[in-house]
């Protein structure tokens, strides 16, 4: 059989799979090695968090069905990529208060590989001027919403394995919008993409937001680590970050009470838009490449927290449709998707994990490509349209 299809979750047929056990021993027509499995997790913040685990026979990732389709982390042979955050999960979403009165509760669940922000927002809490009450929480409420519609695909003769999946995010009389997510890898590959439509469900007009905060920690974020990308444009987001300015690319050993620091920038892309980012460890020997296009993500923000083990030593390389600013100053600037009624917008993000230097350096030249004979334009100040007050 060339495609095999499985339904882990359909609330509209009431059909749902409490466990899965896929591998390439049960279809006979692939040499293919690979695996799938789907579990709920039990017990502490954890509980009822259900996973999907994909091996494509050399590239593992987690999947959380339960937590807007976000990827908990991926590993290829003893390399694990992803960070260690003092969050402990992953955390179910009823464990996490979005709309505590800080407007961060985001951050009780915060532990992931890759989580998207938005959809209605995907930046920094912002309150109402009169009230002071909290309108949007931080980095938006699409990775607390739990996935339906999840199908997965087994393509023997493509040699693919796809999950789709639907994640709503509607509040009746306001904000009416779903991530339609498909999520590919082929067998043997060290990649996974990421096809994203944001569709807006209902019949008026409205914006969306959305930021894909991809996090790395040891063994890839070390002293010596380098964020290698096409610079059109670079903006420190405040003073302090215009302080580590002359040394923004690269990364520092933990260091206990460090600040974060966030760069904003704009990428070179090629004829068509297509751009890449790398980040490396200091002997060039393992590396994450994100590959997409400025024209559906124009926006890339660089978050450096390079704390104590403890306390989440993470960079975040992170394409967005926006900066992460408080969402109506995002807004005035035209940094969103204006979606007209019963209209969508579509996103691709393609995710390859390196082990070794000839990958490394590979990737390297075809950014060097991109960068040309162009100059960067690097700014050591914020800039008042690119960073909120």
């Amino acid at each position: 059989m060339t495609i095999k299809t499985w339904v882990i979750s359909d609330t509209e047929s009431a059909e749902h799979l409490e466990s899965l056990a896929v591998t390439s021993d049960n279809l006979l027509d692939t040499p293919a090695k690979f695996s799938i499995i789907k579990k709920t997790l039990r017990g502490g913040l954890s509980d009822g968090v259900e996973v999907l685990q994909v091996n494509n026979g050399k590239l593992q990732f987690d999947l959380l069905l339960t937590r807007g389709m976000s990827l908990a982390s991926a590993t290829i042979g003893e390399v694990k990529f992803g960070w260690q955050s003092p969050v402990r999960g992953p955390v179910h979403p009823k464990f996490v208060n979005l709309h505590e009165p800080s407007g961060l509760g985001w951050l009780d669940g915060f532990d992931e590989m890759m989580v998207r922000c938005g959809l209605e927002s995907n930046g920094a809490p912002e309150f109402d001027s009169e009230t002071n009450n909290l309108k949007y929480c931080v980095h938006g409420r699409i990775g607390n919403k739990p996935a339906d519609q999840v199908v997965v695909t087994v393509d023997t003769q493509a040699e693919t394995i796809s999950i789709k999946a639907v994640v709503v995010e509607v509040r009746f009389h306001l904000f009416k919008v779903a991530l339609e997510t498909t999520i590919v890898t082929r067998f043997n590959d060290d990649a996974l993409q990421i096809h994203d439509t944001i569709r807006n469900l209902s019949a008026s007009p409205t914006a969306a937001q959305v930021l894909y905060h991809c996090n790395y920690g040891e063994p890839l974020l070390g002293d010596g680590a380098q964020v290698i990308v096409p610079i059109k444009e670079l903006v420190p987001r405040n003073d302090h970050a215009a302080a580590g300015m002359p040394n923004w690319s690269r990364y520092d050993a933990p260091k206990t009470g460090f600040e974060e620091q966030v760069y904003f920038l704009t990428l070179l892309g090629d004829a068509a838009g297509d751009t890449e980012v790398l980040l490396k460890n200091a002997q060039s020997t393992q590396g994450v490449n994100l590959v997409y296009n400025v024209n559906q993500l124009p926006c890339f923000s660089m978050w450096k927290n390079t704390t104590a083990i403890e306390d989440g030593y993470v960079t975040g390389i992170e394409p967005g449709t926006n900066y992460p600013n408080p969402r109506s100053f995002e807004a005035t600037h035209g940094r969103e998707i204006s979606l007209p009624g019963n209209s969508s917008s579509q996103l691709d993000l393609t995710m390859r994990f390196l082990v070794d230097a000839m990958q490394i350096d590979a990737t390297e030249k075809r950014i060097a490509v991109l960068q040309g004979s162009q100059q960067p334009i690097i700014h050591t100040t914020p800039q008042a349209d690119w960073c909120a007050p």
